[in-house]
């Protein structure tokens, strides 16, 4: 008899798991069954949240005092602190290499280089920005970007409209190369012209590749293509705004006091003092702690004893990384930002009329082009097309006024200042800003908060760049939910009650 009743608890448990594990997933709101063929198939995925992409570091986002932390020695004033909050995003952990660049490059010339050369020949990097009227630097004119021995050294010569190709190009291939490795589809090297894959062109459905297996389609039972609600494929990679970098430059989260939302004090510089040295009582002590001028012909110190080991660039990875673990946000090469420059922003706005949640300049709205209510077949290098929204389509917006919004409330009519080009100013609509200091530059600007501009298609040998992307859903991580953890409890007992 007690076997029997043995038997039947155990036959009865096992009841429970298979009945529950049987139990479809149901609607919320209608009490419909998710992810069943037999109840129209509409899916809800059972998320892990946002991989991340390869040389990515998460950058969890808070607020901060956005602007320069010392003298304003320049006296540009084009920076006033003011608090601000970034949401969290993924940053480069490195400074975009030559070998970096020159994959990017090896791609263009095998796809587009037969038919379009030209992509190929408007992507190379200026080399020429080695040459000085009264120096010898031809031979890094030669060798700096190609040869092995500077692989990876941060690629310079690159202007910014350069930079956000990279960037895009980028996208794709990791995107490309998460859909291999998921098994929907086949290595294809031999991609040419405008069959060659694209993030936007893939969703779309005008890309097709070599397929090797596609989800299973709970509409139809069949197989269908990836969506961007599945979640499987990354946002796009672009360069980091203004804000960001800065934020993440400082990474003041290593001055983070306990538990409470307290920082202990504000940084200078990506590390804690007001000197360019390691200060702590070790072995390091007194180590340069960036690349950077130390002073008029000192670039990187005396035989038998360099001080930062670089003349001019150092490798990527060289010197003691932030809090947030990003090397060389101060020092070796400046960074394009995003951002298109201006200076009067933070000096003559008020409060209100500054935005104070991820700000950044540089807005040119644009949407697909349409034909048919679908999207338009790509272009001849398989890409979707886009077009800018003109103001008559904004102009019944609440949220914004026009298409282009470069000069609001500073170079607009409404700020009663203007950029003229070439006779008051060298501010015009292609300035954009790039921040940190670099080998070429004293520790003034090694300051986050310090801002320079460069025209968007001008390059320079002290300037490189690294990617960022944003972080969707939870601003610290997979492994944590949004909103308040105790309210998530009390929720979670107060649906087990009426179980």
């Amino acid at each position: 008899m007690k076997n029997l009743l043995k038997l039947s608890a155990i036959f009865f448990g096992l009841t429970l798991v298979i009945s529950s594990c049987g139990r479809k997933e149901k609607s919320d709101i209608t009490g419909w069954n998710l992810n069943d063929q037999k109840w129209g198939g509409f899916e809800k995925l059972d998320y892990k949240g946002q991989a991340t992409g390869p040389n990515l570091v998460l950058i969890e986002g808070g607020t901060f005092t956005m602007g320069v932390t010392e003298q304003d020695v320049m006296y540009d004033w084009n920076n006033i602190p003011r608090r601000v909050t970034v949401s969290s995003f993924y940053m480069d952990e490195t400074e975009i290499s030559n070998h970096n660049y020159r994959e990017y490059l090896y791609w263009l010339n095998r796809t587009f280089g037969e038919s379009f050369p030209e992509v190929y020949m408007n992507a190379l990097p200026d080399t020429l920005v080695w040459r000085e009227e009264l120096a010898y630097n031809e031979p890094l004119v030669e060798t700096y970007f190609r040869h092995p021995a500077y692989d990876d050294y941060p690629v310079v010569g690159v202007n910014w409209l350069q930079a956000n190709d990279f960037c895009k190009w980028r996208t794709d291939r990791v995107n490309e190369m998460i859909l291999i490795e998921k098994g929907i589809l086949n290595p294809n090297p031999d991609q040419v012209d405008d069959d060659n894959f694209n993030t936007e062109a893939y969703l779309a459905g005008q890309y097709e590749g070599s397929i090797r297996k596609n989800l299973k389609d709970l509409k139809t039972g069949g197989e269908r293509r990836v969506r961007f609600e599945d979640g499987i494929l990354l946002p796009e990679y672009r360069l980091p705004t203004e804000a960001e970098w800065e934020y993440a430059a400082l990474a003041l989260q290593g001055n983070k006091v306990g538990e409470d939302e307290l920082i202990s004090d504000r940084r200078i510089y990506p590390w804690n003092g007001n000197t360019v040295r390691y200060q702590i009582r070790d072995k390091n002590q007194g180590a340069i702690l960036a690349n950077f001028k130390k002073g008029h012909g000192d670039y990187m110190g005396t035989a038998g004893k360099l001080n930062d080991k670089a003349c001019p660039t150092a490798e990527v990875r060289s010197f003691m990384p932030n809090d947030f673990g990003l090397y060389n946000m101060a020092g070796n090469v400046s960074e394009w930002t995003l951002d298109l420059y201006r200076p009067l922003t933070s000096l003559t706005l008020s409060d209100a009329e500054q935005q104070d949640l991820n700000p950044y300049r540089g807005n040119n709205f644009k949407q697909k082009v349409m034909e048919d209510g679908r999207v338009a077949d790509k272009d001849s290098l398989g890409r979707i097309r886009y077009r800018e929204i003109t103001d008559d389509e904004a102009a019944n917006r609440d949220n914004y006024k026009s298409g282009k919004v470069y000069n609001y409330l500073d170079g607009d009519k409404d700020s009663e200042v203007t950029y003229d080009y070439g006779k008051t100013t060298l501010i015009s609509d292609k300035s954009r800003v790039y921040k940190g200091g670099s080998w070429s530059d004293r520790a003034y600007w090694l300051s986050p908060g310090t801002r320079r501009f460069k025209e968007e298609d001008k390059a320079s040998r002290d300037i490189g760049f690294r990617c960022a992307m944003i972080r969707v859903g939870s601003p610290e991580g997979n492994e944590f939910k949004s909103g308040n953890e105790f309210k998530t409890k009390k929720k979670k007992k107060r649906r087990n009650r009426y179980k």
